[in-house]
């Protein structure tokens, strides 16, 4: 018997095409990836890799997360257990800083070779709109180099998304005539390849955008799923983009099952709400926007639910609502969209409805995809997850399981089994369970519908193809094997997105024109 997801789990240089057929159980990524070795940044690669013994072995990197508000940053770092107070300086004079103290907690020595850590959580209160800040992280007694942190002025909100760095997840692929692989430390030489090329699409994309407030990121910040890698944290974390700019995680299934993902970031408004071993729901507020992130790799929908409300009650004057989750239940990915991305469409539309969420950011299909403006059909459809594989260490991908008919659903099933291929019909069926809005053009003003993004992979470690055919709810799609980000901007009355890919020679160029949302 397979052990339920809801609290016990609670509890681009392109290589060449494959072919898309999918058998039963396998994924569809392809052959296609980023390969850092080749990207015309010789003297960057080779330092990257130059250093990169020491940076796999660096479990002190800092991550920077959101406050509850944008009046807080939330700092977050590993080091080696010395009973010290975490203490983060900070302030806008950069020879008087303010100090700032925090709190520890044990991590288990399985992710750190036995030796004895702690994962230091600091937040930093009372900023104000239009200053720059001067920050340090105290370090086992050491004050890190001096970084500036800059707080805009709230009217106008601009912010980075981001999907699937999945750093080591280019394991597999061919590099300079050898395999990369994703062992333990240095020799993980997949995460080496991903890091280089996530921190290369963040500084791109902050060369561009010069104004922005934070990052969002869709989720699957690291490959390995059931036991940390540490290396795969070093390397995402080691960005340089993230020593200025906030990042706001979002929980992806390859940082469900993982405890070790709350070592290395610190949520605000933190609730016991939909939560894995990684952690639960959470939110913010900045300027005018509510920012919801929702734990979707747990299944119970009451839940989330539940967090959208208590987001809510805590900024009720919020104009813009947002939710970022990681599976794309409004996708066009060959892999996920049509199976376990949509396992919660039934259950979430109707709530981002009645919650009026406007906009909903989601990962998990390393394809790029727009939706049109979409809102729940009325009607009553029955409720699914999935369950944890027999081993207990991720989850089972063949099979979906109906709550309401306490059924499984084979999502591959075999040549000739037409009870099976009925029952997948069946689910694609109740999962057309929205409405398409009626609307011309790229701009839509007070709409009853949401719209949903999902994004391709920002460091293109893995790629999967798209669906024969674009669903009837998909508006743009796009793959053209490259790393890709979205810019979104909240000024006055209007939301508007607009998604750009990272050519190989680091220029870009936008793949989607800019959409927008208008509020009157």
């Amino acid at each position: 018997m397979k052990t339920s997801v809801k609290r016990s789990v609670m509890a681009a240089v392109c290589l060449g095409l494959v072919a898309a057929a999918l058998p039963a159980g396998v994924g569809a990524s392809t052959d296609h990836y980023s390969d850092s070795s080749t990207l015309g940044e010789d003297d960057a690669w080779k330092a990257y890799v130059d250093g990169w013994n020491d940076l796999a072995a660096d479990y002190t990197q800092v991550a920077i997360n959101p406050g509850a508000d944008e009046t807080q940053l939330n700092f977050t770092w590993m080091t080696e257990k010395d009973g010290a107070t975490p203490v983060v300086k900070m302030g806008t004079d950069k020879d008087n800083l303010q100090e700032f103290d925090g709190t520890t907690v044990d991590v288990d020595t399985k992710f750190t070779n036995g030796v004895a850590y702690v994962s230091n959580k600091v937040t930093v209160t009372g900023l104000e709109p239009g200053n720059t800040y001067t920050y340090v992280v105290v370090k086992n007694g050491v004050e890190s180099d001096p970084q500036t942190y800059t707080l805009s002025s709230t009217d106008d909100v601009k912010f980075l998304v981001v999907g699937d760095p999945q750093v080591g997840a280019s394991k597999g692929q061919t590099q300079d005539g050898a395999e990369l692989v994703n062992d333990d430390g240095a020799a993980n030489t997949a995460a080496r390849n991903d890091g280089f090329t996530w921190d290369r699409t963040l500084d791109i994309a902050t060369a561009e955008n010069t104004d922005l407030d934070f990052i969002v990121s869709c989720g699957d910040q690291v490959n390995k799923t059931g036991h940390a890698k540490e290396e795969e944290f070093a390397a995402y974390l080691s960005a340089s983009a993230l020593k200025n700019l906030p990042v706001a995680t979002t929980i992806g299934n390859h940082d469900s099952l993982n405890e070790d993902y709350a070592n290395h970031f610190t949520t605000p408004n933190a609730t016991e709400l939909g939560t894995t071993q990684a952690g639960g729901d959470y939110y913010y507020s900045y300027g005018d926007v509510l920012f919801i992130t929702l734990n979707t790799n747990n299944y119970n929908a009451a839940e989330h639910k539940q967090a959208i409300d208590q987001a809510i009650a805590a900024y009720p004057d919020a104009k813009w609502r947002i939710v970022t989750i990681h599976q794309d239940i409004y996708g066009s990915g060959l892999d996920h969209s049509d199976t376990d991305g949509m396992i919660l469409r039934t259950q979430l539309t109707p709530i981002f409805d009645e919650a009026d969420i406007d906009v909903v950011l989601q990962g998990h299909d390393h394809t790029y995809s727009r939706s049109k403006m979409l809102y729940g059909d009325g009607q009553t459809h029955d409720s699914y997850q999935f369950n944890l594989n027999e081993a207990g260490d991720d989850y089972d991908w063949d099979h979906a399981y109906d709550t309401t008919t306490d059924t499984m659903i084979a999502l591959y099933p075999e040549d000739g089994d037409t009870d099976a291929k009925a029952a997948l019909d069946a689910f694609h069926q109740d999962n057309a369970c929205y409405t398409i809005e009626d609307m011309d053009g790229n701009t839509v003003t007070n709409p009853k519908g949401i719209l949903y993004i999902t994004t391709n992979s920002a460091s293109g470690s893995k790629y999967y193809e798209l669906l024969a055919n674009q669903q009837d709810y998909i508006a743009v799609r796009s793959q053209n094997w490259l790393p890709s980000y979205s810019v979104a901007e909240v000024k006055d009355n209007t939301f508007t997105i607009t998604t750009y890919q990272v050519n190989p020679d680091g220029s870009v160029t936008a793949i989607d024109d800019p959409f927008s949302i208008v509020k009157e």
